[in-house]
């Protein structure tokens, strides 16, 4: 087992950076030696080990792709079909394992369409650009800042805490546990950790009345915003999101988020919440707090 993934990993870090959609990175494609060593054993492997190897492919593609791109979204469908592209290789590579150059063209043929697909905006992005491409920024800030921004007043902290986009590791959400609130977090992708829950936020049932504080910086919003920019985005899902996000605050529980969210925020009812805004640094950059009053 070692082997493979000691190989799978050589492979991404290879890879990583690529742009599928730059003219002629398809036919620069190959396997790096250490891979095809691990695929010489591939016949010997049964069909649960091969599926672990495939499901840990999957889920270490959808990372890289996330991390290129925070922006990116997959959904349970394109998620099935990613990991059935990865059965189809490994497949073809049985058949085929004196063709490994012209499988590695196929597959990142496959990839390249199947992103298209999955987030159009993606070939419109990047067909202009260089071979290598750099990631859009993404961090897991210290729970010192996010505290800062947000808000947060965490002597009169409400709970229990939900931390929406909380990053792999969940900062936010151990500094507060260790303040002795309970406290959650939310992410496409977590470190395994009983207080940390791996889920798409748009799929996430947050329930009603059930949260005394809902923080997210620099992530709910974020992508709220960036699909409000974008002809294809999910704006209407997003929105409802939204409306769910505040109808499952307690009341007198708060949603703490930076950035601010001007052109839905000022459909939010004044009878039912408070809205505060406060400008953080010198750009135009405002985080909210909106506290559920009944």
């Amino acid at each position: 087992m070692n082997l493979f993934l000691e190989s799978i990993e050589k492979q991404f870090r290879f890879s990583q950076g690529k742009n599928l959609f730059h003219e002629g990175i398809v036919h620069k494609s190959h396997f790096i030696p250490d891979t095809l060593n691990a695929i010489e054993q591939l016949n010997e492997s049964d069909a649960g080990f091969e599926n672990v190897l495939i499901d840990y492919i999957t889920k270490r593609a959808l990372e890289e792709f996330c991390r290129m791109n925070q922006y990116y979204t997959f959904d349970k469908k394109s998620q099935k079909t990613l990991r059935n592209l990865y059965t189809g290789l490994f497949s073809k590579i049985r058949k085929n394992p004196s063709k490994l150059d012209s499988l590695a063209e196929w597959h990142l043929t496959n990839l390249k369409n199947w992103l298209a697909e999955t987030n159009p905006f993606a070939a419109k992005l990047y067909k202009s650009k260089a071979e290598i491409i750099e990631p859009v920024a993404c961090s897991e800030y210290s729970p010192e800042l996010q505290i800062e921004i947000l808000q947060i007043e965490t002597e009169q902290v409400v709970g229990p805490v939900l931390d929406v986009g909380c990053g792999k590791q969940g900062k936010l959400v151990h500094y507060l546990r260790g303040l002795g609130i309970e406290t959650y977090g939310i992410d496409r992708f977590v470190q395994h950790d009983h207080a940390l829950a791996e889920s798409d936020w748009l799929t996430f049932d947050f329930g009603t009345e059930k949260w005394g504080t809902i923080t997210s910086n620099l992530g709910f919003s974020n992508h709220f915003n960036h699909h409000h920019l974008r002809n294809d985005g999910s704006f209407i899902a997003y929105a409802k999101k939204y409306m769910e996000i505040l109808h499952s605050l307690k009341i007198g529980g708060s949603f703490h988020y930076a950035p601010d969210l001007p052109f839905v925020e000022q459909y939010i009812d004044n009878g039912k919440y408070q809205l505060t805004k406060r400008d953080v640094g010198a750009e135009d950059f405002r985080s909210v707090k909106i506290a559920r009053l009944k």
